[in-house]
């Protein structure tokens, strides 16, 4: 069960002691939230996460601490660094990693996961579903992030997915172009195989937009949802069989051509 607790401090304390006598939970417990983000205060006019349980906060100052045992509990997957660019890293994000936390903690999360491994500041520059799989950015400084965000936002970067979709479909460099929630969204396929005993077919997609479940939405659309797909079309035993393979964009930083791909054996999907 969701719980959230909100303490504002009446004199100067530690922000355990504060949290412990309003929420009634072990300190222990308390201490494990803090540490995995879900306790959350404000610095400078800002909402941000408060980790260290010892903190001293002065009278007035207000904490909340968002307890949920299903999402502290949670084991974090595995994120692998593909490569260190200095000013960004490049990280392959597996299935059901979620690319930054929520209120309720962010210890399952690419960016807090990064941040642990790097030991430098970490910006997210986009996102990719937490069903999804594959390659993803972190910046580690201000300017960095707001370059390269604009790659993405300004439609110069090329991503390039792979997709196992139910049933047979053979096509090539085939658009679809519905609007998804009332906006221009475009994405290209291209049959790379198909399997007869599914049926199934391994898909390249690469899109010219970045809507919200734009693949999911578009492949379901022509009748071919993704395998394992729950929200537009079936759950399976594997999961979401969608896979960012690839990025290629002239880096604002470098001054240089790049493209990045995920190696071997990270750049499959499950037959």
């Amino acid at each position: 069960m969701r719980r959230k607790f909100d303490v504002t401090t009446e004199h100067p304390e530690t922000a355990i002691e504060a949290l412990s006598r309003k929420s009634g939970l072990p300190r222990q417990r308390i201490k494990d939230a803090m540490n995995k983000g879900a306790c959350w205060w404000t610095l400078k006019g800002k909402q941000v996460r408060l980790r260290r349980a010892t903190k001293e906060v002065k009278a007035g100052t207000r904490l909340q601490l968002y307890y949920d045992e299903n999402v502290l509990d949670r084991k974090p997957e595995a994120a692998t660094l593909i490569a260190d660019k200095s000013r960004y890293s490049v990280w392959f994000k597996p299935h059901g990693m979620l690319a930054q936390g929520s209120q309720w903690g962010d210890h399952c999360s690419l960016l807090r996961s990064t941040e642990l491994e790097l030991k430098r500041p970490c910006y997210l520059i986009h996102r990719l579903d937490a069903d999804a799989a594959g390659l993803m950015l972190i910046a580690h400084d201000s300017k960095a992030a707001g370059a390269l965000s604009q790659c993405f936002s300004g439609r110069t970067m090329t991503k390039q997915y792979l997709a196992r979709v139910t049933g047979i479909i053979d096509t090539r460099d085939q658009l679809i172009d519905t609007p998804i929630d009332g906006k221009v969204a475009m994405s290209r396929v291209t049959t790379m195989e198909t399997n007869e005993t599914g049926p199934t077919s391994l898909l390249q997609v690469i899109i010219e937009t970045g809507r919200k479940h734009q693949i999911r939405k578009h492949l379901e659309s022509i009748g071919h949802p993704i395998v394992g797909d729950r929200l537009y079309g079936k759950p399976a035993k594997v999961p979401l069989q969608l896979l960012a393979a690839s990025l290629e964009f002239d880096c604002p930083l470098s001054r240089q051509h790049v493209k990045l791909e995920l190696p071997e054996p990270l750049n499959r999907l499950d037959t």
